[in-house]
């Protein structure tokens, strides 16, 4: 593999679609990285977002880590390890595992998720130039 750096020229003859992935990865590693500032990762911000009553879940039923990860299919990446990241967050007291194996939120999950969900992202201002954003806390 050649560590070859795009001419000018070449990157400005790239297609739409390149600059869109382009684009779409620089905001996953933005994103990431205001949430680790915060204290959490996006894996955890899932979880707790796929278990909570008040957000993503129907019920706030516990749900395993099989159906969380059929429930994240669609945008967990390939180097998100949920098992891990689920076991932090029952180490934090956000989360809690019963007998079955099954997560389920805990007050202090649903308090910060609740919190972080409100938080818009610091990039939110400059993307939205002139529109007015709610502001709280971190978590």
């Amino acid at each position: 593999m050649t560590d070859h750096q795009p001419s000018d020229a070449e990157l400005a003859a790239q297609p739409a679609a390149y600059w869109a992935g382009v684009a779409y990865e620089a905001l996953i590693a933005y994103t990431r990285k205001r949430q680790a500032e915060k204290g959490y990762t996006q894996p955890q911000f899932w979880l707790l977002r796929n278990l909570s009553a008040a957000d993503i879940s129907p019920d706030g039923a516990g749900m395993t880590l099989p159906e969380l990860q059929r429930a994240m299919a669609s945008y967990i990446r390939p180097e998100d390890d949920l098992a891990v990241e689920a076991e932090a967050l029952v180490r934090r007291g956000r989360l809690r595992r019963d007998a079955d194996d099954r997560l389920w939120i805990t007050e202090e999950g649903s308090r910060r998720a609740s919190t972080s969900s409100a938080t818009p992202p610091r990039s939110a201002p400059r993307s939205t130039k002139g529109s007015p954003t709610r502001t709280t806390s971190p978590p």
